[in-house]
């Protein structure tokens, strides 16, 4: 007797014990992987679930921010400040 796994969307929630047109992230502080849906992937330890392509998408914005906070200094836009006398 098997027993069904449920897994839960990181972004919306939504939780489900078919998982179609799911994604896998794995992610880290310096690299993150996007993989289609497969249940290997999916039982790693340090595996994201994503019930889609735009929760996906908003996973990895929100990962993009957080590894590049702060933005760097604009350094082209202090110096022209600072030579237009």
């Amino acid at each position: 007797m098997s027993s069904l796994q449920e897994f839960r969307c990181e972004i919306c929630g939504i939780v489900t014990n078919n998982p179609i047109h799911w994604y896998v992230i794995r992610c880290g502080e310096s690299e993150l992987t996007v993989l289609r849906w497969k249940a290997e992937a999916a039982g790693a330890a340090d595996a994201r679930h994503l019930c889609g392509e735009a929760d996906a998408q908003i996973y990895i914005s929100r990962w993009f921010d957080s590894v590049c906070s702060p933005p760097k200094p604009d350094f082209i836009r202090s110096s022209s400040a600072v030579h237009s006398d």
